[in-house]
């Protein structure tokens, strides 16, 4: 991936006399990025198309902007980080002074800001020496923060100052209901298998924690996704106190001697974050190997069951053979501007492409993620470029603008329907939605003319850095030159492209993103040689090779 990106990054400058201020400097007002390259046009357009140059011009100084934005993006990492305990906060403002660190932080984080510096190693903006020092104080923190015993999982709030798991959120005073959340877990353990392969030096120190982690605690062996044979699903998490939650469901999955309260849904929606999750558990041989095909690629097309979701999908059932026993699912697809694409829960782009950051599933599943995943990226430009005219592209859970913490997506592009009232994932702050029809069991309504202030946010493009390195470059470049959206700590984590707003500060999470994807650009595939190797790929790639997704 490196040259390909490497050599596109050069043609969009040399030919936009895209310039390279000092790395920590922010772009001067009205430049820094400056680029004469034009939006695609207004016609429909693949966008994800290959550069066809091949030639290598890594030695000009143009070629310097992925570093730039890797040496910047880990400078606010980096800010983020309690040297004490090595726990980086939730997020830090743009100026990264200290005093601006949020005084909480979870699994996620701890892992992004795990992965974040072997990245950092490998791009060679740190010694190993150095990498080696940050990591193991984190480990050392990790392996004594209290945690649920019976399950090996990790609560979802600590101090990062302390390390002391959070009963009250320290901003607002409100209270916390201990939680132990699957898809955060998840990233934690992708962190620590990514570290042990890493550094062998701290092997030991990562598996520890790691081997008592048990995903199969999250596993429901008896949900099951219409067809005759259950391949179950993971919950979104438990309590291992009373929530009061009416909607919580009490069990014990995996044999942990009592019982805790699991939330009421599960992560039924396959093409979501959460089956890092599902991955990382069918490799440690903790949940079945049909679980892979136990979620919903869409909902089934032959009942009105399903109306509230986006649109009625095309697609039919299949039949897979796992370890011998035969798994039915319904391979469904939602059509949104003339393709036909597996949909997101909500239609973010980190919903979509977060995992494949680890995991090469696009290799692994050429009928199946290598149609999905450039086809879903496409759709995210074109809503920006095209559909919305927003000039810009890039919808995923952010910072708001605004103030808070917001989910944005492509409506289209998620199962769930959303209404501006409700909810739902949009585009922009006035959450337009777009009311589509439900063939034979619900009427749409006209598709809106306009949209309002669209928010769109830096990670989103590096995440389709992959697949659309022409487009994601361009845009990156456009949004660093037309807004104040980049600081010396690399992006700030969302634009409103309309007001002009900008959430001025790092998110943990949005930087770790990012710089896995530049540790995948800069540094071979780094991220991904590490995790997609042994148990990982034995057990998954047979799965994904045979899955055909519906077209």
């Amino acid at each position: 991936m490196r040259n390909s990106v490497r050599t596109l990054v050069l043609a969009l400058g040399l030919s936009a006399g895209l310039c390279n201020p000092t790395p920590g400097q922010s772009a001067p007002p009205g430049g820094g990025f400056e680029t004469g390259a034009s939006a695609p046009s207004s016609t429909t357009a693949d966008h994800t198309s290959a550069p066809s140059s091949t030639t290598d011009l890594e030695t000009e100084r143009h070629g310097r902007v992925l570093d730039r934005y890797a040496e910047d993006t880990w400078r606010s990492v980096r800010a983020m980080v309690v040297r004490r305990t090595g726990l980086p906060a939730d997020n830090v403002g743009g100026s990264l002074a200290g005093s601006t660190r949020a005084a909480y932080t979870s699994p996620t984080n701890i892992g992004a800001y795990l992965w974040s510096t072997v990245a950092a190693r490998d791009i060679g903006l740190i010694r190993g020496r150095e990498a080696h020092r940050r990591m193991a104080r984190t480990l050392d923190t990790v392996a004594g923060l209290e945690r649920h015993d019976p399950s090996g999982m990790f609560y979802n709030w600590y101090s990062p100052t302390t390390g002391e798991k959070l009963r009250t959120f320290p901003d607002s005073g409100d209270p916390i209901k201990p939680f132990l959340s699957s898809v955060d877990n998840g990233w934690l353990a992708t962190a620590l298998l990514l570290v042990s392969r890493a550094d062998p030096s701290l092997r030991h120190a990562a598996d520890t924690i790691r081997d008592d982690m048990d995903f199969g605690c999250y596993y429901n062996a008896a949900e099951g996704n219409g067809g005759p044979v259950a391949g179950g699903q993971i919950r979104g998490g438990f309590w291992d106190e009373d929530p009061q939650d009416a909607a919580a469901v009490t069990g014990d999955y995996c044999g942990m001697g009592t019982h805790v309260w699991y939330t009421g849904h599960h992560y039924g929606a396959f093409n979501t974050e959460p089956r890092i999750a599902s991955y990382l558990g069918i490799a440690a041989g903790q949940i079945p190997a049909k679980h892979y095909y136990g979620t919903f690629r869409t909902f089934p097309n032959d009942t009105c069951d399903w109306a509230w979701t986006e649109t009625r999908p095309v697609g039919e059932w299949r039949t897979y053979s796992v370890d011998g026993e035969d798994v039915e699912v319904f391979e469904g697809a939602l059509p949104y501007r003339g393709r036909h694409i597996v949909p997101t829960w909500g239609g973010s782009m980190f919903e979509a492409l977060m995992v494949p950051l680890f995991v090469p599933e696009e290799t692994w599943g050429p009928r199946s993620w290598g149609r999905n995943h450039p086809l879903y990226v496409q759709g995210q430009i074109e809503h920006g470029l095209e559909e919305a005219g927003y000039g810009y592209w890039g919808f995923s859970p952010s910072n708001n603008p605004a103030g808070g913490y917001r989910e944005y997506g492509v409506d289209q592009l998620g199962l769930d329907a959303g209404t501006p009232e409700a909810g739902g994932y949009t585009s922009d702050q006035e959450r337009t939605v777009v009311d589509q029809p439900y063939e034979g069991c619900r009427d749409g309504s006209p598709a809106p003319t306009a949209y309002g202030d669209g928010v769109v946010t830096p990670h989103a493009s590096f995440l389709a850095l992959r697949y659309a390195p022409r487009a994601a470059l361009a845009n990156l470049a456009r949004i660093a030159r037309d807004f104040d959206a980049y600081g010396k700590g690399g992006f700030y984590d969302s634009v409103a492209v309309r007001s002009g707003q900008v959430s001025r500060r790092h998110l943990a999470l949005d930087q770790g993103m990012v710089m896995a994807a530049l540790g995948n650009a800069l540094a071979h595939d780094d991220m991904r040689r590490y995790v997609a190797r042994g148990a990982m790929e034995s057990t998954l790639r047979p799965l994904m090779e045979q899955e055909v997704f519906a077209r």
